[in-house]
């Protein structure tokens, strides 16, 4: 996001406080911290996290509301931080039952694709890759497919992985697909 238009939005976020009462500014407060995280550049997102160190809170503070959180039996978290509805990363933040920062993990990689298997679950893809950028449905094949745009270098740089699921909800295979630039 340029800095014009960053200072643009903080100028109409500013004037549209000023009629507001306490309860409604402090929820467009929210609502604007919110959509600053969701836009915030990756470096700035990850900026002095720290493992052992961060706490619970100050991750929530700086990265804002994840989209997942899950709980584990021993009283450990995971935070899903998926980087736009077509980013190219997305963010599991592992926090310990004490509370702090035990790990951040860019999971939309060629390594964590090859972990995909025949036969899984929506729910243990979704553990793994985080929320899928686009969802197709064919109800005549029947067959779902989720898609994850990612950073693949090579050639194009950008691919798209895409995982097919059958009328049971289940894996029953995996393709590649390019990005198609200027339509």
């Amino acid at each position: 996001m340029s800095l014009k238009l960053l200072t643009v939005a903080m100028l109409a976020a500013s004037v549209a406080l000023t009629g507001c009462d306490d309860q409604q500014s402090d929820r467009a407060v929210q609502k604007l911290k919110e959509f600053f995280n969701a836009v915030k550049p990756d470096a700035l997102l990850l900026k002095d996290l720290t493992p052992g160190i961060t706490t619970e809170a100050q991750i929530r503070d700086q990265m804002g509301k994840p989209e997942t959180e899950r709980k584990f039996t021993d009283g450990s978290k995971r935070f899903e931080y998926p980087r736009g509805p077509q980013g190219l990363n997305t963010y599991m933040v592992d926090i310990d039952r004490d509370g702090k920062l035990q790990a951040i993990t860019q999971v939309l990689t060629a390594a964590n694709f090859a972990k995909i298997r025949i036969g899984m679950s929506e729910d243990e893809v979704r553990r793994l890759l985080g929320k899928p950028g686009q969802v197709a449905v064919f109800p005549l094949k029947p067959e779902t497919v989720w898609s994850w745009k990612w950073r693949e270098g090579g050639v194009t740089e950008e691919g798209i992985f895409n995982v097919h699921f059958d009328q049971y909800q289940k894996v029953y295979t995996t393709s590649r697909s390019d990005v198609i630039r200027g339509r």
